[in-house]
């Protein structure tokens, strides 16, 4: 994903000391170490690793893939117990757990009263420019007119923001079908958060940053809502996702389906794209579940640090928004791996 919600709302977004893995340390746990592991359903996590254990590089990792396809789900624990070693990488900074979700929006692919706010296809201009337009010049001038670039039209341009965060979402049609956009590109200029500025100008505490109340106060006040949009010169473009059946969740950075409370967006200099990571979130409703690592996030920096898909729709929106909690996150390596990573002298 090109950024999650809760974390670029939020005031103090942290950000990883060092942007690679070197500084990191890293130990080597048992199974019996990780809490609540016997009690998950490791069938359900095995399904979801097997769809993007392919796309991983290594010939351990593919040979763990052909291996786990000969497993069946009752035997999925046994499976990630033998062939893998829980991995506890630190990096001096707290865990932190956040939420994201696809969000859906009600929409056409046909212009009306109603549906007036566009959901535009990236410009080739914009593409081969390191900077393009600014929001605002994007929104307001004649830079997208007639030129065909609109995958749809929207009847709100609060949530068409909120989807610029998300990076993908789906759009309710008139008829009841619907259509699937994903991330296809951006116009170059840094993010601005509008939480930290409606903060800045007093209009609300730290603690209370959230899409809701940055919703309801957008929509309170229409002009001066427009115009703190516009503090974020930041801009997604989107492209239409037609090959990823209804059923299945939003296509993440390796390019498949990520699962309902099953995936997690980490960071990649920590954590390997398509790892399974034991997740032990605590706080209110705690977590003690397998996830697979299948997406990224410009937010989501630190070895301590995911953002767990919550599923589509309003009520996943909810669910991810109000979660920002603290607990630990082990990385399951193949073995010779994870013990290639130990210091010399362990």
């Amino acid at each position: 994903m090109i950024a999650t919600l809760r974390s670029l709302l939020l005031v103090g977004v942290m950000t990883s000391a060092s942007a690679a893995g070197a500084e990191a340390t890293r130990s080597i746990l048992s199974f019996e170490d990780l809490d609540g592991w016997t009690a998950d359903d490791h069938g359900a996590a095995l399904s979801v690793f097997l769809n993007t254990c392919g796309d991983l590089a290594g010939p351990d990792w593919r040979a763990l893939c052909g291996a786990a396809r000969s497993y069946e789900t009752d035997a999925a624990r046994s499976f990630f117990e033998l062939f893998f070693r829980p991995v506890l990488v630190e990096d001096g900074n707290d865990a932190l757990f956040t939420g994201y979700f696809e969000p859906e929006l009600d929409g056409s692919r046909s212009r009306s009263d109603r549906f007036r706010y566009p959901i535009y296809k990236m410009p080739p201009e914009a593409r081969e420019a390191g900077q393009w337009l600014s929001r605002r010049d994007i929104l307001t001038g004649d830079a997208m007119q007639g030129r065909g670039l609109e995958i749809a039209w929207v009847d709100d341009p609060v949530e068409l923001f909120f989807l610029q965060i998300q990076g993908s979402g789906r759009v309710r049609l008139p008829d009841g079908g619907a259509l699937r956009v994903g991330y296809g590109g951006a116009n170059g200029h840094p993010y601005r958060s509008i939480g930290v500025e409606l903060v800045r100008r007093g209009i609300l505490g730290a603690h209370e940053v959230s899409a809701q109340m940055i919703r309801a106060w957008v929509r309170k006040n229409p002009e001066a809502g427009a115009e703190l949009l516009f503090h974020n010169p930041s801009y997604v473009f989107f492209r239409e996702v037609t090959r990823v059946a209804p059923e299945f969740g939003p296509l993440g950075a390796m390019n498949r389906s990520v699962t309902t409370m099953r995936s997690i967006a980490a960071d990649p200099a920590f954590t390997p794209l398509g790892a399974p990571v034991w997740v032990e979130k605590d706080g209110k409703d705690p977590i003690r579940r397998l996830m697979i690592a299948q997406d990224t996030g410009s937010a989501i920096k630190g070895a301590q640090r995911a953002d767990i898909f919550f599923g589509t729709g309003d009520e996943a929106g909810q669910a991810a928004g109000q979660l920002k909690d603290p607990g630990r996150m082990v990385v399951l390596l193949p073995i010779q791996r994870a013990y290639a990573l130990l210091p010399d002298e362990f």
